[in-house]
């Protein structure tokens, strides 16, 4: 059994702060994603600890975004993308090939999807971050065990956010947003493995705003995700969203997405 754990930690430091390291030791995943790490090699190596092989992608413009994938097993490839690299686009994506111990390897991207605003530059940059990654999970499904874990920042259904009849016209559930979740499983056979595993109910949601009652209403979103290629996606055995029992004990605005693949 190999767990993959993805989480939004809003800066890794500050979830540090807030109790993540006592998360982490209670979980213990063999690979850990993180998006929003919002640090440089050396703080994300010394919050992390030993016994972690770590592939970054900070990004250009500090104090943003930045992704990573920490590996208790050995890492024998690291890539960054998809697409050009420029402000916008920078700490959003990095894939590292994770050697298991039967001398196989398991793909494993972290990735930070643009929030994005419906009409802006800022939603151009997130469709046209979305049509490279489109182009590299083309790639990267050619047969090969992989995963895809992080925020997309959008919801897929009306399963996936409890107010989605007023949010209809906001980005993380335009319908041009969620057709380019519709051509990743229809078209290009990858997997949503949360709702494979969750069945059809809804949620489970994996973020809720800071503000008013939203998490204790469970007024979230489902926009963490794992995505995995045909050839990983039967192996998938268990999920779990690690939602904290309190408001307080929350380290992150997100909650960690867990799964169990049975390789």
């Amino acid at each position: 059994m190999l767990t993959v754990a993805s989480v939004n930690v809003n800066g890794i430091r500050a979830a540090y702060r807030r109790g993540m390291g006592a998360w982490l030791d209670g979980r213990s995943p063999d690979v850990l994603a993180l998006q929003e790490v919002r640090a440089d090699d050396e703080h994300l190596a010394e919050h992390l600890g030993e016994g972690w092989h770590i592939a970054h992608e900070a990004c250009a413009v500090k104090g943003r975004a930045g992704v990573a994938v920490a590996s208790r097993l050995p890492l024998c490839a690291v890539r960054v993308g998809p697409g050009p690299r420029d402000d916008e686009s920078s700490g959003r994506w990095v894939e590292a090939d994770v050697e298991l111990p039967d001398g196989g390897l398991l793909t494993v991207v972290s990735v930070y999807v643009h929030k994005g605003d419906a009409g802006t530059p800022r939603m151009a940059a997130k469709y046209a971050f979305l049509d490279a990654m489109t182009t590299r999970l083309g790639e990267l499904g050619d047969g090969r065990r992989a995963v895809v874990a992080g925020d997309l920042n959008i919801a897929h259904r009306e399963l996936d956010l409890k107010n989605w009849k007023g949010n209809q016209k906001s980005a993380g559930f335009l319908p041009q947003e969620r057709a380019y979740l519709d051509r990743w499983f229809d078209g290009l056979g990858w997997a949503d493995v949360g709702r494979l595993l969750a069945g059809e109910v809804p949620g489970p949601h994996t973020w809720w705003s800071w503000r008013g009652k939203a998490f204790d209403n469970d007024a979230g979103w489902r926009i963490d995700h794992q995505l995995a290629t045909p050839a990983l996606a039967g192996l998938a055995h268990e999920m779990a969203v690690d939602r904290a029992a309190t408001y307080a004990e929350r380290f992150s605005d997100h909650a960690p997405f867990v799964v169990t693949y049975d390789l």
